[in-house]
This record gives structure tokens, sequence and C-alpha cells, in this order.
């Protein structure tokens, strides 16, 4: 399990992972820095090598209103022209509060909700890379 920023991370350890999950703060979409960061994946789309891999995003911004939405479209639509296979949330009560079917999202001031269904992406997210590559061993 690692934890990078655009930019610190390499086209190496995007080869090397199971699973990604982008996220992104909501400024009228995803920030410039990521966006320019993910161009620099075209060699990996055009060989194919994030393909069946497991991906998700997550976003953070003012308000339900704000765009949070058209952000995790925007980091969704990266991992599916990657061929990944793209984890949301099912439905819960908490989404009436907090998250998106797409993927994870905080308003304002992060709650207890938001983590939570935080949580609940990373564990399902965890959960199909390790019934994909049980090889690899138990994910931490």
């Amino acid at each position: 399990l690692r934890h990078r920023r655009p930019g610190d991370a390499s086209i190496d350890e995007l080869k090397q992972c199971d699973a990604l999950i982008l996220g992104s703060p909501n400024w009228s979409g995803m920030t410039g820095k990521l966006k320019d960061w993910m161009d620099h994946s075209g060699d990996l789309w055009e060989t194919g090598e994030l393909a069946g891999k497991v991906g998700a995003a997550f976003t953070a911004g003012w308000s339900r209103s704000a765009g949070t939405e058209a952000t995790l479209l925007q980091l969704l639509h990266l991992l599916f022209a990657h061929g990944m296979l793209v984890i949301g949330l099912p439905w819960s009560d908490r989404m009436r509060r907090s998250g998106s079917y797409y993927g994870a999202t905080a308003h304002g001031e992060v709650t207890e909700d938001d983590r939570a269904q935080a949580r609940e992406l990373g564990r399902r997210v965890a959960d199909l890379t390790q019934r994909l590559f049980p090889e690899k061993g138990e994910v931490s």
C-alpha cells in the first residue's frame, strides 16, 4: 500500500500496482497537476499495462453542488481509458448525506459519514484486488 502525490510517483510504480485509487480536490474538475501527471501515462494506455487492474476515485469540494460528481467522472474516465476494473459504492442511506455511486466524496468539512464511505470504498478495492491477485498475499 503506497500513497503518492502526482509527480512523486513514477510510471514504473503505476506498472507495479495491482490497484489504483485516484483522488483530487474539486477545483472545477481534477487538478491540473494530476491531469498532467496522468497524461504522461499514455504509453501505458497504448500497451495496456494497466488493463485488468482495479481502480477507484475520490474527491472533496466545498459543496455537493460544486461539481464533485463531475470531478469523479473525470477521474473515472482516466481509469476506464486504461481498461481498469473500476469499483464504486453501492447505495446506502449514508448517500443521502455523503458519497456517490461513482466514489467517495466530502463536501465542506469532512464528516464521519465521509470517512466511513471512503473506508468502504477502500475495503471494496482491497477485497476485489485480493480476489483477482491472490498470489500477491493479503492487502494491508
